[in-house]
C-alpha cells in the first residue's frame, strides 16, 4: 500500500525524494536537446552511409540499450533486425559484466554501445571482438573515456555522451529522463543510416512532448488532473498489465515494466494485442493473494493480512495508420474482456491519441508515453517509501 496523501502534499513529496528522481524525469526534454546538439557537433554529420546493415546489435550496462533496442525495432518495423546484447558475469555489477558477442555477428552488422561512464572493461572488450568480426561501432559514452578510447583507436564513430547542463545526478542508476542523453544521439543515427525517420526536427519535437508531459504530470499538479499521479494510486494495490497496441506502443510499454519494477518494485507484466487477451486472461477478475479463497482456511486472522491484489489493465495506443480498423476492433475486445471479468481497465493518452492525429510524430507517441509511466512508477516509489 501507498500513502496517496502524500500524492497532493507537494512540499512533502520533495522532502520524500532525496535522490532527485522527479527532477531527474522532469529534465527528460532538456537531456534530449543537448545530446541532438552534442551529436550534430560529432563526427555523426560527417557520416556516409554504405547500405543498411544486416543487424543492430545493441549493448549498454543500462536500462537505455533495451529501450534503444526497442525503438529501433518499433521504428524500423520489418526492416531491420535488432538484438540486444544480454550480459552475463557473476554480479550485476557494470565492472563485472561481459557482452558476448554472437556467433553470427560480422561485416555487415552494427554494433551500438552506451555508457554513462564508460569504464565497463567488458563494454572495451565488445568493441575488441566486435572489431575483430568486422562489425561497424558506434559508441555513446563520454569523451575520452577507456570506452571512448577503445572505440575511436579502432576508427569507429564515437558520438560524446551529453547530458543537459547544471542537472544534478540521481541518486539511483534506473532513475528514468537522464536515459534520454544515451538514446537521443542514436535515434539520430537511425535515421542518418536511413533505418526510420528521426531527425532534428522530429527529435526536438519529442524533446517539447516530454517537456509537456513534465508540466501535465509535475507534483504541483493535484492527482485529479495528473494522469501520473492517478496511475501511481490505482497501481498501489494492483498487478499492472500493460496492454499495448502497434510496436512504438510495445516499446513504451517494456520500458515502463522495467522502471515499475525496478524503482517503484511493483511486478508489471506486457502483451500486446491481441495476444493479450489469451496471455493474460487468467488473471482478470480473481484475487492474486496466495491461498485467497481456499475454503479450507476460512478462519483464519485476516486483520493483519495485506489487501489482495487484482489486474489492472492499462492499453497503451500507438498503433500503425494501415493496421487502424483491426487494432481499433482488438481494442474493443480488450475493453469487453475486461469488462466482462470486472477487471479495472484503462486507457493511457498522448497528445496525438487524445486529438485522434494517428499520423503524428511516433517518436513524440512513444516519448510521451514513457514519460508518463516514468512519472507514475517515480510517485508509486515516493509514496510506498522506497526513495
Amino acid at each position: 500500500m501507498i500513502d496517496e496523501s502524500l500524492l497532493d502534499a507537494t512540499e512533502e513529496l520533495l522532502r520524500a525524494d532525496p535522490r532527485g528522481l522527479l527532477r531527474a524525469v522532469a529534465a527528460a526534454g532538456a537531456h534530449v536537446r543537448t545530446a541532438v546538439h552534442g551529436a550534430e557537433e560529432s563526427e555523426l554529420t560527417r557520416l556516409r552511409p554504405e547500405g543498411r546493415p544486416g543487424t543492430v546489435l545493441v549493448a549498454g550496462s543500462g536500462p537505455e540499450a533495451r529501450l534503444v533496442a526497442d525503438l529501433f525495432d518499433a521504428l524500423a518495423e520489418d526492416g531491420l533486425r535488432v538484438s540486444r546484447l544480454r550480459p552475463t558475469g557473476a554480479l550485476a555489477a557494470p565492472g563485472a559484466l561481459t557482452w558476448p558477442l554472437p556467433r553470427w555477428a560480422g561485416p555487415l552488422d552494427l554494433l551500438l554501445i552506451t555508457s554513462t561512464e564508460g569504464t565497463e572493461p567488458g563494454l572495451s572488450l565488445l568493441v575488441e571482438a566486435a572489431y575483430r568480426r568486422g562489425c561497424a561501432i558506434v559508441a555513446v559514452t563520454p569523451a575520452g573515456s577507456p570506452l571512448a578510447d577503445a572505440t575511436s583507436n579502432r576508427r569507429n564513430l564515437v558520438i560524446p555522451h551529453t547530458p543537459a547542463p547544471h542537472q544534478e545526478p540521481a541518486g539511483h542508476p534506473g532513475a528514468p529522463g537522464p536515459g534520454w542523453a544515451l538514446t537521443a544521439p542514436l535515434l539520430l543515427l537511425g535515421d542518418r543510416l536511413g533505418l526510420f525517420e528521426a531527425d532534428r526536427t522530429a527529435l526536438l519535437a519529442m524533446a517539447d512532448g516530454l517537456d509537456a508531459v513534465a508540466e501535465r504530470c509535475g507534483p504541483t499538479s493535484r492527482t485529479h488532473g495528473n494522469p501520473a499521479k492517478t496511475l501511481a494510486a490505482e497501481f498501489a494495490a494492483a498487478l499492472p498489465l500493460l496492454w499495448s497496441e502497434g510496436p512504438v506502443a510495445r516499446a513504451a510499454a517494456r520500458h515502463a515494466a522495467a522502471t515499475l519494477s525496478g524503482l517503484a518494485g511493483r511486478p508489471t507484466l506486457t502483451a500486446a494485442l491481441p495476444e493479450a487477451l489469451t496471455a493474460h486472461g487468467a488473471l482478470l477478475g480473481g484475487n492474486l493473494a496466495p491461498g485467497a479463497g481456499d475454503p479450507d482456511d476460512f478462519f483464519r486472522d485476516r486483520v493483519d493480512e495485506p489487501a489482495p491484489l487484482h489486474a489492472r489493465v492499462l492499453l497503451l495506443r500507438a498503433p500503425l495508420p494501415d493496421a487502424e480498423g483491426d487494432t481499433a476492433g482488438a481494442a474493443a475486445a480488450a475493453r469487453q474482456l475486461a469488462f466482462e471479468q470486472g477487471t479495472a481497465f484503462s486507457e493511457l493518452e498522448t497528445s496525438a491519441t487524445a486529438g485522434g492525429d494517428t499520423a503524428s510524430n511516433p517518436l513524440t507517441i512513444a516519448a510521451e508515453l514513457i514519460a508518463q509511466l516514468d512519472f507514475a512508477a517515480v510517485y508509486l516509489a515516493l509514496a510506498a517509501g522506497r526513495s
